[in-house]
């Protein structure tokens, strides 16, 4: 394993999709990993490389990834550089069929084509896109970013080695489970979200399991914790574990975007947005990431939900 500050270099193609030897774009690969431009866990730099702090099951690590000549390089360092790199395959979506898609729709078709690099990340890690997913629920993806920065940031660490500057490895799940409740408050987190993080951290070990299992397995196993819904567990096992299939249900604008990019119907609800999907029954959720990245979305007739701030009650 790589000593705590030393880099341990390695190498790695992904390869798939409609062009063969096309690369991972990591961009759209790991994405769905970043909770807003200022996460202090995820950061890209000038040079295109991105830089994740995780907390692995061997502790804390930091990984850089870059594409050089149609290949994923990689460094890590800290305790947990070697699960990293040796997990590098699966963020990149080595475990991710691309070829198993087949577009039933020409906006899908067109997007499809355009971007040969999406792949579907597995972390194999739960609570960081669990406990960010608890956030997010029932407010606007701002309050819910301020709201993962202020926390990461004040009870995480310093990610390990050259990280740059003000990246942190998000906290272990019993500092997740002490949080007091006024810094809960004054990280705008409600008492419903804040006592469902507790609750899944007092249970991590449970639910890290799950990232074992088939996506299905895996929701319910999340979904026993009170608090976490389809909406939740569907977030995090498209991150956990790659899943190809699993469709966020709940959500208050997918349907609509699904609805009018397939049928032209603004008004479409979550069962009317699954029988449009139905064709691609096994690859539900990559057509779900195709349609929000064709950029289709109807046209806006209501104001932005105005973000809340608890921190002044």
């Amino acid at each position: 394993m790589a000593g705590r500050f030393a880099p341990r270099p390695t190498r790695t193609t992904v390869r798939g999709g409609d062009t063969p030897g096309t690369p991972p774009d990591l961009g759209l690969t790991l994405g769905p990993l970043r909770r807003g431009p200022a996460d202090p866990t995820f950061r890209v730099t000038p040079d295109g490389s991105v830089w994740r702090a995780s907390r692995t099951p061997d502790g804390p690590g930091t990984l850089r990834i870059r594409i050089e000549r149609g290949e994923a390089a990689a460094e890590a360092w800290g305790p947990g550089a070697g699960w990293l790199l040796d997990r590098l395959p699966a963020l990149l979506g080595s475990e991710d069929d691309p070829t198993a898609f087949v577009p039933r729709h020409k906006l899908l078709l067109a997007t499809h084509r355009r971007r040969p690099g999406l792949r579907l990340t597995r972390t194999g890690l739960v609570l960081e896109s669990l406990i960010p997913s608890i956030l997010e629920q029932k407010v606007t993806t701002h309050e819910a970013y301020g709201s993962w920065r202020t926390l990461v940031r004040k009870y995480g660490e310093p990610a390990p080695g050259p990280a740059p500057e003000g990246m942190h490895v998000m906290p272990d799940a019993r500092t997740w489970a002490r949080i007091p409740s006024w810094e809960w408050h004054r990280a705008n987190v409600d008492g419903k979200r804040s006592a469902t993080i507790v609750r899944a951290a007092r249970v991590a070990a449970r639910l890290e399991e799950a990232a074992l299992m088939d996506p299905p397995a895996a929701r319910r196993r999340l979904e026993l914790v009170p608090g976490i819904g389809p909406w939740t567990s569907a977030e995090t096992v498209q991150r956990s574990n790659g899943a190809p299939d699993e469709v966020t249900t709940g959500d208050l604008h997918l349907p609509g975007i699904v609805g009018w990019a397939l049928a032209g119907d603004r008004t479409t609800d979550d069962e009317a947005m699954l029988e449009l999907l139905a064709p691609y029954a096994g690859q539900r959720h990559r057509a779900a990431r195709l349609i929000l990245l064709s950029g289709r979305v109807p046209p806006r007739r209501a104001p932005r939900m105005t973000p809340g701030d608890i921190t002044r009650i």
